[in-house]
């Protein structure tokens, strides 16, 4: 392939260099662009064929369905790996060996009180606050109790950044299911794993003994896992965007949270148990809506069917869908909204509209289902979410600042008004 490639434009010939990644992707080095050419630009809208980085952290193959973390398989880390080793090598590259990993946990642990403080802010919100605006403020608000910025330059300096978050996040999260269920707050057991402890903290009831039970454990591990990093999503580009200000980690994180609330993002595993349930309200007739997803004259929209990256099964799926079918036949829960999914996903397996357009069951399906079968309510999925995700943003925005990656600024095609004269109040 041709290291160059050659833009003829108004007369005039530009070069740009081609670059390479290790997976045999190419892309066009077009930053020289503006300059060579007296301000001509590329428009993209959406950065569907525009890359912000080059970055060594997760690999995608949408065509192929593979998604690796540094190399690795999603497959051998989801079935081989915890989720607290994933942590770590996302963000250092490696694998830890046992005494990294047992001093990471130590460190995490040390790390895990939030202030006492953060309770009043966490009161001022009303029960039916989403979750997601809940955890979004809680996550800014820790700037203000730890307010020094990191030092990107000392090693020292940004491992304590990274595990101060990755200890009070989870509290974060378990504050907010706690504050929805009115459950008293709970800081979990230094005693316990890392998932395991957060299972605890979310869902330990004052009066009752803490029980685990290993699958529940292994299948949330699993989905922590599988939403750990999806290379440069909207939530993680604007994580990395935020933190090209120099901003800091909690308040890039914070922006993470918002981006990932949306419905068309983060927010797709609570948007398909919404569509459950509206199926359920009307006689929970799978087959009526089958049909009406498939018929163009329908606004109806299949929700957890498909993915904009994947063009074939998302290999996420693949791994969860056995959990979930593990964790409903262990907990031997009876729920229509279940069983309604359950229908859905066997018709587009066997239809052959859905087979013929790869719409298969995408990982936000199978999440929405096990996340309601452990009784976490609808509003918290994209809670649940964040937490997986927690890592990977963590990760990108420190490659971002250890790169010193310019600041972001895209730019635009203006297509408003031309100059005009200002007209006085009493004319117009």
């Amino acid at each position: 392939m041709a290291d160059k490639a050659t833009l003829h434009y108004d007369g005039k010939t530009y070069e740009f260099p081609v670059i390479e990644g290790t997976e045999n992707e190419h892309a066009i080095d077009i930053k020289t662009l503006r300059a060579a050419s007296g301000g001509l630009i590329t428009i993209d809208p959406g950065y569907k064929n525009t890359g912000s980085c080059e970055s060594a952290i997760t690999f995608l193959d949408g065509e192929k369905g593979i998604l690796r973390y540094r190399g690795y398989s999603i497959e051998d880390l989801a079935e081989k790996a915890d989720f607290l080793e994933v942590c770590y090598l996302l963000i250092f590259g490696e694998l830890p060996n046992v005494e990294e990993l047992e001093k990471f946990h130590s460190d995490i642990k040390t790390e895990s009180h939030v202030d006492e403080e953060m309770k009043k802010i966490l009161d001022g919100f009303p029960k039916s606050a989403h979750p997601m605006g809940v955890l979004s403020s809680l996550t800014s608000a820790l700037i203000a109790f730890n307010p020094s910025s990191v030092n990107v330059s000392s090693e020292k300096d940004m491992y304590h950044a990274i595990v101060r978050i990755l200890a009070k996040f989870p509290v974060l999260v378990a504050w907010t299911l706690r504050k929805k269920k009115g459950l008293p707050l709970d800081y979990g057991d230094s005693s316990l794993g890392y998932v395991e402890n957060i299972h605890k903290m979310m869902f330990k009831k004052p009066n009752e003994e803490y029980k685990k039970n290993e699958l529940v454990i292994e299948a949330l591990d699993q989905l922590l896992i599988l939403h750990a990093d999806h290379e440069q999503n909207c939530s993680t580009s604007t994580v990395r965007i935020v933190g090209s200000s120099h901003a800091g980690l909690f308040a890039s994180l914070s922006a993470g949270i918002s981006a990932l609330w949306g419905p068309l993002h983060g927010g797709a595993n609570q948007a398909v148990l919404e569509m459950l349930q509206a199926i359920e309200d009307d006689d929970g007739d799978t087959k009526k809506y089958m049909a009406k997803a498939k018929d163009k004259e329908d606004p109806f929209r299949l929700m957890g069917f498909g993915h904009r990256v994947y063009k074939n099964f998302d290999p996420r799926a693949k791994i969860i869908k056995k959990a979930a079918d593990q964790v409903l036949g262990d907990l031997g829960i009876e729920d229509p909204i279940l069983d309604i999914a359950k229908g859905l996903e066997k018709e587009a397996l066997e239809d052959a509209y859905f087979v013929d357009r790869k719409l298969y069951p995408n990982v936000d399906f199978y999440s929405g289902i096990i996340y309601r079968a452990l009784g976490i309510p609808t509003e918290m999925f994209t809670v649940m979410f964040a937490l997986g995700r927690l890592p990977g943003w963590i990760a990108q925005w420190r490659e971002m600042r250890l790169n010193g990656e310019p600041i972001g600024r895209p730019r635009q095609i203006y297509i408003g008004e031309n100059s005009r004269p200002f007209v006085t109040l009493n004319e117009r």
